[in-house]
């Protein structure tokens, strides 16, 4: 509908579309932003912008030891490559080498020594992609070898740490665990998981012509970009301005460890004063950056008859790669939610973070969440079969209670807990009882395919344990012409973000969402954000934009009062009209007024998250604003003689509060199942005993495809719950809750191995459960009846 046409409204034709309410603000399933140009291949990730003029390329000489001393780098047979420009050493950063996002340890580039193999010693700029590549191979390294740790046991084992460790306790565990009637202790290994983004790390530089740098990067995080770009060039940030239109995936990957790309990219252009691009491929990314951390549990546990804990000890040793990066917080988290649904009374817990000679871990979808839970759903089906009960039945006697039994053993209370709603709900929906009756009798009469049923549930806390990273910031620009520019910290990768934000800013103003143009995240327009990480990208930066646009719309409704000599609980925006008393005006009229009436129609946003504080010294706090809950149930069905299985069905039932985009948010547990059984199941990383990762590409590393997904997927969000406080319309985050959903498939596997022995053992089954560890602990099972005179 044209501007002209709109102005030209009669008052009733204005009247009734401000009785007919708006379309498409929150609450409302709306598709992607950018879905339109996501399936025609039109949308633009940075390696689809135009290539600039005199533009280099660059490739990287990584080192072939996992721990050693550079004896000797030779450069000089990239000279005979034509079109390569510039070799670059550490020796030709003009500021800080270090990178590390909060203390010491990454070097930009080796020094004298390297630490994993796969690290970036030099970087060749060529004319030409291929040829900068064929030149960093060529460039010659000798080494002399130091011993390498590539066992994160041993690490534990000797204190080869990276931090030191770290204690939640509540009661006394060690004497629980002596007076308890039944006592098991175990140990479990689980694996790390590649992100496997789409868009592999990549970042295009611009020298400016004050000295500065543009920078085009595909990161999670454009602040810390900014600084740690100007960090390595010695300028201040102001100098540096980055922009952030979309990632192809992160999932975590490019919160930290998208900044070597882009640092290397501008310390080349500031030698040359030429544009830099720099696409790793997916060998050299897989190679260079870190994983999901792999996790060593141990845990020690007292419980009664009835399977209710009584005393819990539980070790999470984090395998951290050679360097800290974010491992603190992530094992911290780990330990935040090694109870997931259940009540520890007494309980100890203590993170290790340990130090091995491979790259790096770092953030993943669930930022260490998801092993911390791994732990205690080993624990309740551990139980489960020394009691020879039901797994679900021991999981709900345990779970948070909403009287004395609801705080959680660093202090924080479990408000809203809709952990027994939803398990009812779904045991229910599910028909769960019925279908384990079911597979009971299946499994009687099948002596090869055995299947296996588990409903598992998740509780997960929103907000960065890191309180200072929960604020935001917006920019709100409204033209005279009724359209409105939306600028906001977050960054888009595919989850949807900006298509929430702008249903936010649409619902404030009352306006249709085709009104709103969201811009690339631009540290020169929303300054120190960030990251878009912790599922709390909707809720920091969401509440921001609409800060911002409840100021303009304030400023507009003082406005009217004044102007036409009426309270402003009279002036009401809807449907892209606004009644102002008896008459009415559509939106542009309204915004035309404002500008002739030198009112500003610009704002800036701002939130921070209440309530968040941890006592580290203390273990004790309100590390989370709130929780998100949820449960699914997963049915498998296995082959014995093999080894291989298959999920038949997965019903999920999830808590995203009010949901602001419904379609979007089921998008999202969809596909956070999904990625959570992708890592428990077929994701395995292998590294040789030299340090190198042999799963360094899809033909050796294996996502789930879509012949993974069951055939029988019910997905449902929770009704008519909002969440209680005050969240952006009162929504809940979506992000990373979904993931741990996963767990159920695993239980499900192991449920199904433990038919070979009457459900009276648990199998032994690291993560991922692969084809060949469901085979070694089928033939557990099968040994362990046995020997037992069973079979």
């Amino acid at each position: 509908m044209s501007h002209a046409k709109r102005i030209a409204y009669s008052q009733q034709q204005l009247a009734e579309f401000f009785r007919q309410g708006l379309s498409s603000g929150v609450g409302r399933s709306r598709k992607h932003e950018s879905a339109d140009k996501h399936v025609s291949g039109e949308a633009h990730y940075i390696d689809d912008r135009l290539e600039f003029p005199n533009q280099l390329h660059l490739a990287a000489k990584l080192s072939e030891r996992a721990h050693a001393r550079i004896t000797r780098l030779d450069v000089s047979a990239c000279g005979d490559f034509p079109g390569v420009a510039r070799v670059i050493t550490w020796r030709d950063v003009p500021g800080e080498l270090d990178i590390a996002p909060l203390t010491q340890g990454d070097p930009l580039l080796a020094k004298d020594e390297v630490e994993y193999l796969g690290q970036v010693i030099a970087v060749v700029a060529a004319e030409d992609p291929e040829i900068a590549w064929r030149a960093a191979q060529a460039i010659r390294v000798e080494y002399q070898d130091l011993p390498a740790q590539l066992d994160v046991t041993r690490s534990l084992r000797e204190g080869y740490l990276v931090q030191e460790a770290h204690r939640h306790q509540r009661g006394d565990a060690d004497a629980a665990l002596a007076q308890a009637k039944h006592r098991l202790q175990g140990e479990l290994h689980v694996g790390g998981q590649e992100h496997f983004y789409l868009e592999t790390q990549i970042a295009s530089v611009l020298p400016t012509e004050d000295g500065g740098m543009l920078v085009y990067s595909s990161t999670q995080n454009p602040t810390e970009i900014q600084k740690l770009v100007a960090s390595v060039l010695n300028l201040p940030m102001h100098r540096v301005t980055v922009d952030m239109r979309r990632m192809g995936g992160g999932f975590g990957g490019k919160e930290t460890q998208a900044a070597g790309p882009a640092c290397l990219c501008a310390v080349v252009a500031h030698l040359t004063g030429r544009p830099v691009k720099m696409r790793l491929n997916r060998r050299d990314d897989m190679l260079i950056t870190g994983k999901r951390h792999p996790f060593y549990i141990r845990y020690d546990v007292g419980f009664d008859d009835e399977g209710l804990l009584n005393g819990v000890k539980i070790d999470l040793a984090g395998n951290c790669g050679y360097s800290l990066d974010l491992s603190g917080s992530i094992v911290d988290r780990a330990m935040f939610h090694a109870d997931n649904a259940y009540f520890l009374q007494d309980v100890l817990i203590v993170g290790h973070r340990c130090k091995t000679h491979i790259a790096s871990n770092t953030a993943y979808r669930g930022f260490g969440g998801p092993q911390g839970m791994m732990a205690i759903e080993e624990i309740m089906d551990g139980i489960a079969r020394y009691l020879a009960r039901d797994p679900l039945a021991v999981r709900k006697i345990n779970y948070y209670g909403k009287d004395r039994r609801n705080v959680t053993h660093y202090h924080q209370p479990v408000e809203q807990n809709l952990l027994q709603e939803i398990t009812a709900e779904l045991e229910l929906s599910a028909d769960y009882q019925a279908r384990r009756t079911a597979i009971r009798d299946f499994n009687a009469q099948n002596p090869i395919l055995k299947k296996g049923l588990a409903l598992t549930p998740v509780k997960f806390g929103i907000s960065f344990t890191a309180s200072f990273l929960n604020q935001a910031g917006a920019l709100v620009l409204v033209y005279t012409d009724g359209s409105i520019q939306l600028n906001h910290g977050g960054t888009e990768m595919g989850q949807g973000l900006n298509t929430k934000v702008a249903q936010i800013v649409a619902e404030v103003f009352q306006v249709d969402i085709e009104r709103i143009q969201i811009t690339a995240t631009d540290t020169g327009k929303v300054p120190n954000t960030s990251p878009t990480a912790a599922s709390s990208g909707t809720d920091l930066n969401g509440k921001a934009a609409e800060n911002a646009a409840q100021k303009i719309k304030r400023r507009l409704v003082d406005m009217l009062a004044k102007q036409h000599a009426v309270s402003a609980d009279q002036v009401a925006f809807s449907n892209g009209q606004v009644r102002v008393g008896e008459r009415y005006f559509s939106f542009e009229q309204v915004v035309e007024q404002a500008y002739f009436n030198q009112v500003s129609l610009a704002s800036t946003g701002y939130y921070r998250t209440p309530k968040i504080f941890y006592d580290r010294d203390k273990a004790c706090g309100h590390p989370f604003y709130y929780f998100a809950y949820g449960a699914a149930c997963a049915e498998v069905v296995i082959d014995t003689l093999t080894g291989e299985y298959r999920l038949l069905r997965a019903d999920i039932l999830h808590d995203v509060g009010d949901s602001l985009n419904p379609a979007l948010d089921i998008g999202q547990v969809e596909g956070g199942f999904v990625q959570g059984m992708g890592w428990l199941t077929s994701e395995e990383l292998v590294w040789d005993e030299t340090g190198k990762l042999l799963t360094n590409g899809p033909a050796s590393y294996k996502i789930p495809a879509i012949g993974d997904v069951p055939a029988d997927l019910r997905v449902r969000l929770l009704e008519n719950r909002q969440n209680p406080e005050d969240t952006v319309f009162h929504s809940k985050a979506v992000g990373e809750p979904p993931f741990m959903l996963g767990i159920s498939v695993w239980c499900a596997i192991k449920d199904a191995v433990a038919s070979l022995a009457d459900y009276r053992l648990q199998p032994v089954i690291d993560a991922p459960a692969t084809p060949e560890r469901v085979l070694w602990g089928v033939q557990q099972m099968l040994t362990s009846v046995r020997e037992n005179g069973d079979g």
